[in-house]
């Protein structure tokens, strides 16, 4: 997460997919995480580490939004292995 601890620490994207459901493999990944003993605070910054990722992947190599992508990434969590779908 070092490159984009700012962006994880005030994760305002994940709050607004909380929030909206969107997309629902979000929300059951913090439940999940919340369940298997991570405070609502980590499961977050887990959360947010699969979404500034996913940014990354958008902006520095000029990929389109993958959801699938996304949410095979939020199923992975707690794994934060930024390359993990370069191997695919």
């Amino acid at each position: 997460m070092h490159r984009f601890g700012g962006i994880c620490k005030n994760p305002q994207i994940v709050g607004t997919q909380l929030r909206d459901g969107t997309p629902a493999e979000t929300r059951q990944t913090s439940e999940r995480r919340v369940s298997e003993g991570y405070t609502p605070e980590g499961a977050r910054q887990l959360l947010a580490h699969v979404v500034v990722h996913e940014i990354f992947s958008v902006m520095a190599r000029g990929e389109h939004y993958d959801q699938r992508r996304f949410v095979a990434a939020l199923q992975r969590l707690p794994s934060l292995a930024d390359t993990a779908d370069e191997h695919e």
